[in-house]
């Protein structure tokens, strides 16, 4: 295996990695456009404790990722499976002795999304740019910032189910049946008739109950990945973890849902798109009246009053996404 040494500047100006919600991917706090809208609760509701039973079913349905071990590359300490990429992901276990290790993972169109590894721990990681080749390298930390090659390779897929990659759990999007996140899901939609209604009623409980936590952006580390869970039982969050956390609940009630991470305005930012039967993809919405959806930004909802939230949205001209989980 080559030992040419990359800088991790190199690696990390192609990384997918949101720290916070900033200018330029920086760890700036997002700015509050609208200073005289009125912070949600401090507590957040822990039961949505509904009404009535609707007619959607809200069992809960979570997807879980197998490394099946059918088909695999890799060496000695790191294997990827790629047994299921037909599902929409690919999972990675490293087993070595680095400090520190990071998978870049370059879809057919060349966008590159880089991650770091967990140690001991199968990592799953979605497969967004379709069908195709992909190209899979791990780098293993050296010292200071650079990193040497343990890993490169293509793998080539002939179908991927367009929405799977966005109903399976992944590293940004993590969850499964035992989740709080996902017992109070299916809680909050219980009163739904349709797939609508539920984004609606998952939707007004995030803006309502989640603030944005500015303190946590200041300070976040790059390698910060959402714990769902834990934003949902403290109330409070960045951009990534509110986009994570709707995300979460939504996938795990069979409503695929993007985790997509680009820039409004000028702020590094996070925000989701779901789909929706019969409509299709419902792309950065914000709310459904019955009939007109408008960009769907946890974040910015929960922090601006309507009136300004409508004028920085526009026709959505304001987000152009990068990456998409």
């Amino acid at each position: 295996m080559a030992s040419k040494v990359f800088s991790s500047i190199i690696i990390a100006s192609m990384s997918a990695l949101l720290v916070a919600c900033g200018s330029d991917g920086s760890s700036e706090s997002m700015p509050v456009l609208d200073k005289s809208v009125t912070a949600a609760s401090e507590e957040p509701a822990t039961s949505s404790e509904p009404s009535s039973k609707g007619s959607r079913d809200n069992t809960i349905s979570c997807l879980v990722p197998k490394a099946s071990g059918t088909q695999t590359i890799g060496t000695d300490t790191v294997t990827i499976d790629i047994s299921n990429t037909s599902d929409g992901y690919i999972c990675v276990k490293y087993t070595g002795d680095a400090s520190r290790t990071r998978i870049m993972l370059t879809t057919p169109d060349d966008t590159a999304y880089t991650y770091d590894l967990t140690k001991n721990v199968s990592d799953t990681f979605p497969l967004t740019g379709g069908p195709g080749t992909y190209n899979v390298g791990i780098y293993e930390l050296i010292s200071g910032n650079d990193y040497s090659v343990l890993f490169c390779e293509d793998f080539s897929i002939d179908n991927i189910d367009e929405y799977a990659p966005y109903l399976y759990p992944n590293q940004y999007v993590n969850f499964d049946e035992n989740s709080k996140t996902v017992e109070l899901a299916s809680e909050l939609v219980s009163p739904a008739n349709n797939d609508a209604e539920a984004i609606s009623l998952v939707y007004n409980y995030v803006i309502s109950n989640i603030t944005y936590d500015h303190e946590k952006a200041e300070n976040v580390e790059s390698t910060y990945v959402p714990d769902v869970d834990k934003v949902l039982s403290s109330g409070k969050g960045i951009c990534f973890d509110y986009a994570s956390l709707m995300a979460a609940m939504l996938r795990s009630q069979g409503i695929p849902t993007r985790l997509e991470i680009g820039y409004a305005g000028d702020a590094y930012h996070a925000w989701i798109s779901t789909y929706i039967k019969d409509v299709g993809w419902v792309n950065g919405m914000i709310k459904f009246d019955g009939i007109n959806w408008e960009l769907m930004d946890p974040t910015f909802a929960a922090n601006m009053s309507e009136n300004s939230l409508k004028s920085f949205i526009g026709e959505g001209d304001n987000y152009v996404t990068k990456y998409m989980y």
